[in-house]
């Protein structure tokens, strides 16, 4: 399988299944477009009549050029058949039962009153509160015991708004890292915060423990306010902005994320960005809005093409703030051909269900935060560990080829499917497919390799 598309001035080819990834000129493009639909002679018969008025393109050319396609495709490098669906599921098999990371609902209440919040302002759909020590310890006693041979281990503090509830933060930090030199294990904390609560011992303490700080900031003061708001409705952006650009100096600009959502009111998304980068962030997410259907919020069909429009010219402005020694990060486009997930994890996902879980204030289990609440989905708890095997059973069988839709998706193995919530809230099924996320995966994906093929070739000048 191959996708072709042209993107800032290049002829981009991609080998779906070896993961080759080809910058071709017009003629190669051309071939590489025929080359499975028509016989030899009639492709460069094709070619050479298109191109016959074209300086330097004799029926020579036109016939080494296919020689090539040929030699690429009898490397591996084009037309790879697909051999992985055998191998689908085979990795949750062998990693069954064990977990590797943990996100802690130390607070299911907030401090803000965010209308779009697919937590329901913190609440998840229930009572408020937060987490006792005594439930973190037990969940992190429970990491440990269900990791297995695995070393690292990823807890992510969340909420509601985390912060609300800092001392056992602290305390579960404290205690995580007293064992583990005796449990052999290393652990890796991440803070998602509002940043309302910010202050020198909250930015001290981040900067020392947690190897990451998603801080959410929606860009343009008049978008962030709009949604964005206290319980009196008063906007948070002059509040936090400061405490932000704090932490992030005293970080050294580095390990974190500025976290965005844009809505139906805010498609336009990269002028948001411009503001964080003017501002002077530089490691950046913009989100596109969970909700449910038919909330004001709700991206719409009118929305996409603006939205991928958006995703194009935001690659343009990557590579423009590099050449004046700028350069940001925009986190969907990061993507490293060389070391990234192995083709296990690229068929069988995130592991949500089994290699990674939400734990709610009282130690309930569910298989990621968008589960929470959901009752049908809690897995177990923490106390007692996983019984709700049927439920686990589903994400064990989430893989990219239990989705009919995905089998033929050119972006299969980088997206491993999409996300289940997602898929689940749009469809009724964890293996199903939400439509207009694939869109948009499908965008950044093309736009993301464009700037890894721009940076290649300008770092070789």
């Amino acid at each position: 399988m191959i996708h072709q598309y042209k993107l800032g001035g290049y002829n981009i080819v991609i080998d779906v299944c070896s993961g080759s990834l080809h910058v071709v000129d017009d003629v190669a493009f051309d071939i590489i477009a025929l080359f499975e639909k028509q016989e030899k002679n009639q492709v460069i018969s094709t070619i050479y009549e298109k191109y016959k008025d074209a300086p330097d393109v004799s029926r020579s050319d036109v016939e080494e050029c296919y020689a090539q396609v040929e030699k690429l495709k009898e490397n591996g490098k084009l037309f790879t058949p697909d051999n992985f669906e055998r191998m689908a599921g085979e990795l949750k098999a062998k990693t069954a039962g064990v977990v590797k990371a943990l996100c802690l609902h130390v607070a299911h209440t907030c401090n803000l009153n965010c209308s779009y919040c697919f937590a329901s302002q913190g609440k998840y759909h229930g009572d408020r509160a937060v987490m006792s020590f005594e439930v973190g310890k037990t969940a992190l006693d429970f990491l440990v015991k269900n990791s297995g041979t695995r070393k690292n281990l990823e807890v992510d503090f969340f909420g509601g708004e985390p912060l609300m509830n800092f001392d056992v933060v602290k305390k579960l930090v404290e205690y995580a890292r007293s064992i583990e030199k005796q449990t052999g294990k290393n652990f890796r904390f991440t803070l998602t915060t509002n940043g309302v609560l910010i202050d020198d011992d909250v930015i001290e303490f981040a900067n020392k423990e947690m190897s990451n700080v998603v801080l959410s900031l929606d860009g343009r003061k008049s978008v962030h306010d709009r949604f964005r708001v206290d319980y009196n409705g008063n906007g948070s952006w002059e509040k936090i902005v400061p405490k932000f650009q704090k932490l992030v100096e005293k970080r050294g600009g580095k390990n974190y994320y500025m976290r965005g959502t844009f809505t139906h009111l805010n498609p336009d998304f990269l002028e948001d960005i411009k503001v964080m980068l003017d501002l002077g962030f530089r490691e950046l997410s913009m989100e596109p809005v969970v909700c449910a259907s038919g909330d004001p919020s709700e991206l719409t069909e009118q929305d996409l093409p603006i939205v991928l429009e958006q995703y194009e010219k935001l690659a343009t402005l990557m590579l423009e703030k590099d050449k004046e020694g700028k350069p940001f990060t925009f986190y969907h486009y990061m993507i490293d051909l060389k070391g990234g997930p192995c083709i296990y994890k690229r068929i069988s996902g995130c592991g949500s269900g089994t290699e990674y879980m939400a734990v709610t204030p009282w130690g309930d289990l569910y298989p990621c935060h968008q589960f929470v609440g959901e009752e049908r989905f809690k897995l177990g708890d923490v106390f007692n560990g996983v019984s709700n095997k049927d439920i686990q059973k589903e994400f064990m069988n989430c893989n990219v080829y239990a989705r009919e839709d995905c089998k033929d998706c050119w972006a299969k193995l980088y997206c491993s499917g999409g996300c289940a919530a997602n898929a689940y809230h749009a469809t009724g099924s964890v293996t199903g497919v939400y439509k207009y996320g694939c869109e948009l995966f499908k965008k950044r994906m093309e736009c993301a390799l464009m700037v890894v093929i721009a940076r290649t070739l300008n770092n070789k000048k």
